[in-house]
């Protein structure tokens, strides 16, 4: 139940019930970014309502995770094709193909060195692409076939963290392509979203119901959510020590804190579907809904 003091949550439509938003990110240009998984769009959308579509140049492409690019583009994965996409702030288009066929990308995140990081779901591989479309690809070694590397994140200590889906562990990877793994404590606990702090990295528990958070040493620590049935799937950071959090199975949107205390706010629209979420450049938390809207959710 949601306390007396919670914050307003607002939403708002920004597409058809069947097109899908699953990404979420702050662009340069102060607005906010989406993709449209289901149609084959990305979207612009200030927070003033401002409301912009752009075709992309296949609509089985399947824009899925979306990041600010180090130049002042955003890049996103194209899960269907197997791209990498990216999009000006004025929405001009482009993607760049992987070496390898078939590889599923997903989570995607500017790194530490001018290029952007991502993952490759299907081949159990990291990628680095540049601005300029070289792409650069790392296997995980010491890893079982089938881990399923999914979100990634650029940590505070200069590496990349990833999750391991089915592996169930958190990945590091440097700059140079060094890979060390972290199980989880809890088996199957399906790890997906992750995000800096800036001090440590939070990370979500799909199949658990848990939230993790993992220092740059390795120590984890698991938070469960009152609903064993959750289902959370993405997650941001607001402040350090700070977490916010979207519950797909539980229609909500959560918070937690360093020290474990975990606050859900249920959203007004019945199973919508919540998955991607971002800080937006007001200071509020926004959250995708793939059933057609967003959520604003005041801190």
């Amino acid at each position: 139940m949601q306390p007396a003091d919670s914050p307003a949550v607002t939403e708002i439509a920004v597409a058809g019930e069947k097109d899908g938003p699953y990404g979420i990110t702050a662009g340069p240009d102060g607005a906010l970014w989406l993709t449209l998984v289901q149609s084959g769009r990305v979207a612009r959308l200030t927070p003033g309502g401002d409301l912009r579509t752009y075709a992309l140049d296949s609509p089985g492409c399947r824009p899925t995770v979306i990041a600010p690019g180090p130049d002042g583009a955003l890049w996103f994965t194209r899960y269907g094709d197997h791209r990498i996409g990216r999009v000006t702030v004025d929405g001009d288009g482009t993607s760049f193909p992987l070496p390898t066929p078939d590889s599923g990308p997903f989570g995607i995140t500017p790194g530490p060195d001018g290029a952007l990081w991502f993952t490759e779901m299907h081949t159990d591989r990291v990628g680095r692409i540049t601005v300029e479309g070289e792409v650069t690809e790392f296997g995980l070694p010491g890893t079982a076939p089938g881990a399923y590397p999914s979100a990634i994140t650029a940590g505070p200590d200069g590496a990349l963290w990833f999750t391991l889906n089915q592996a169930n562990a958190v990945g590091r990877i440097t700059t140079s392509g060094d890979v060390t793994t972290y199980p989880l404590p809890t088996p199957g606990a399906a790890p997906v979203g992750i995000t800096s702090d800036g001090t440590a990295l939070w990370f979500t528990e799909i199949a658990a119901g848990r939230i993790g958070r993992i220092s740059v040493d390795g120590a984890i620590e698991e938070f469960p959510l009152p609903d064993p049935a959750a289902r959370p799937h993405a997650v941001a950071a607001a402040a350090p020590g700070e977490c916010w959090f979207t519950e797909w199975g539980g229609n909500r949107i959560g918070r937690v804190t360093a020290g474990g205390e975990i606050t859900e706010y249920a959203l007004p629209t019945p199973s919508s579907e919540p998955h991607g979420i971002a800080l937006g450049p007001d200071g509020a938390l926004w959250a995708a809904l793939e059933t057609g809207g967003v959520a604003r959710i005041e801190r």
